[in-house]
């Protein structure tokens, strides 16, 4: 079942309901007839296929599952604030935010472009305030569109969650995990942390997005990622995010076997000085290893080297290593099977400024569902001896 499936009415009846304990009481707060608050919970209990309440003399009491929803929906109906939109106008507005056009959410949900209109157009009367205008490449939010948009995706976020964990209480489903995937995260921590889970059974369905930390960080914001992996930012990030440190990684520069740094001996190549000779494949500015890898440098009253390669891609990084005399600072296991093969080999252990802090990142009130607390803690077990 999809979120906007329920009918955001309903939802609030449900938490009135589990409020008073009294379906009439519920009725009244919600400005319903007893007849038509009977059909809409009946309604609600028919689309998850499960009862919420248990029906008493004296009232109602939430079932298990129902203990399981509330507060899912609670939260979700924090996120909406709203009483005066309906699932069908967020379905259509959270489908154009996302996909930035009309044309291509009608794709997407397979619904006629004038319903979107229409039910966009409705939204935001229903709001007081546009939530799109018109741009030289078509449309973009407004400001206040971008508000909304973040706040109905995290309420989506918190029903899937929902959706999630009944499901798998009622054995009907595995439950879904969206892994945001910095760059050193990729080649080992991730995979393993994938295997680990499901020789544990975990049979979530586990989705992996790549990207660096300023193309994941607004999707784990808006809900549609639920945690990332990667190196610790040292700067402020946001009141909402928590970091968790989980290990400290120890990179080492390395290059192609027969490059030129091992006619050398080991001592000397481990000199600032003598490094600073060569041509580098780094990542862009503004990631931490950067940052870091420049004032390594300067610290040591020696300019910045020649950055030949800017590229945050492991897979184009030990291409353009074995083509070339560049140097590069990678982790062990990003380059463990080229070492392996003795392609490419390791021209000393980076300084200790460059080693990087490995870190869960989240949204700080984020609270995840059964499957995806397991898989932290094979994420945490990991990483323990890392």
């Amino acid at each position: 079942m999809q979120p906007w499936q329920l009918n955001i009415r309903h939802l609030h009846l449900f938490i009135r309901t589990a409020q008073k304990g009294v379906l009439k009481a519920a009725a009244e707060a919600e400005h319903l007839s007893q007849p038509a608050a009977t059909q809409a919970m009946s309604k609600l209990e028919e689309q998850l296929e499960t009862l919420l309440f248990h029906r008493q003399t004296d009232g109602m009491r939430l079932t298990e599952h129902g203990e399981t929803l509330l507060p899912r929906v609670d939260a979700a109906l924090a996120h909406i604030g709203s009483k005066r939109i309906t699932n069908t106008q967020v379905r259509a507005f959270l489908a154009v935010a996302r996909s930035g056009s009309y044309s291509q959410a009608s794709r997407d949900l397979g619904l006629a472009t004038a319903s979107l209109h229409r039910a966009v157009s409705d939204m935001a009367a229903a709001l007081g305030a546009p939530v799109f205008e018109k741009s030289g490449r078509g449309i973009e939010l407004t400001s206040g569109g971008r508000q909304w948009a973040r706040r109905l995706g995290l309420a989506q976020a918190e029903l899937e969650a929902g959706l999630d964990d009944l499901a798998l209480a009622l054995g009907r489903g595995s439950g879904r995990i969206v892994i945001g995937a910095m760059p050193l995260s990729r080649a080992k921590l991730i995979p393993q942390a994938i295997a680990a889970s499901h020789a544990a059974r975990n049979l979530a369905q586990i989705c992996v997005v790549d990207g660096s930390h300023a193309e994941l960080i607004e999707p784990l914001r808006d809900g549609r990622i639920d945690f990332m992996i990667g190196a610790i930012r040292d700067q402020q990030i946001g009141p909402d995010i928590k970091q968790e440190p989980l290990f400290v990684d120890q990179p080492v520069i390395v290059a192609r076997a027969g490059h030129p740094v091992f006619r050398d001996p080991v001592s000397k190549r481990s000199s600032i000085e003598y490094l600073h000779q060569y041509q580098w494949c780094i990542p862009r500015r503004g990631t931490p290893l950067r940052e870091n890898w420049e004032a390594t440098f300067l610290h040591a009253g020696v300019s910045v080297p020649r950055v030949h390669v800017e590229c945050g891609s492991v897979l184009v990084m030990r291409q353009v290593l074995l083509d070339t005399d560049c140097l590069a600072v990678l982790s062990l296991d990003q380059v463990s099977a080229e070492l392996d093969a003795g392609w490419i080999k390791t021209v000393c252990p980076a300084p200790r400024s460059l080693h990087r802090t490995i870190a869960l990142t989240h949204r700080k009130d984020w609270r995840p569902t059964k499957v995806q607390a397991a898989f932290l803690e094979q994420l945490r077990a990991l990483t323990e001896n890392a």
